[in-house]
């Protein structure tokens, strides 16, 4: 079961896809042979279906120059996912539940 909005976000992208298709020209087949996939394929993007990889999801839209989270350019990821990486070695590598009895480490 996916929530309204994740179905709804699924949507949009799909929608954003098939609108960078139209403004380069291209066909349905021709996204999908760009993609390595079948025109059946694009056709659940664009009606943003939950079953389509979201690496699918991904190449469709970089082929289309989407912008992937607010990022222009892949440096522009790639800065994103390095402060992204960084911050998650300063979160600890374990999350306790409530409740649960800390880890007594004292010796």
């Amino acid at each position: 079961m996916l929530s309204p909005t994740t179905r709804q976000a699924l949507r949009l992208l799909g929608g954003l896809i098939e609108e960078g298709r139209i403004r380069k020209g291209w066909s349905r087949e021709t996204l999908a042979e760009r993609v390595g996939v079948g025109a059946v394929t694009i056709r659940r993007i664009t009606r943003g279906e939950p079953g389509v990889a979201i690496g699918t999801f991904f190449e469709a839209a970089a082929l289309v120059d989407l912008p992937l989270f607010g990022q222009e350019s892949p440096r522009g990821l790639d800065r994103e996912l390095t402060r992204q990486q960084e911050k998650l070695t300063l979160l600890p590598s374990r999350v306790r539940r409530p409740g649960e009895e800390p880890v007594n480490d004292d010796f």
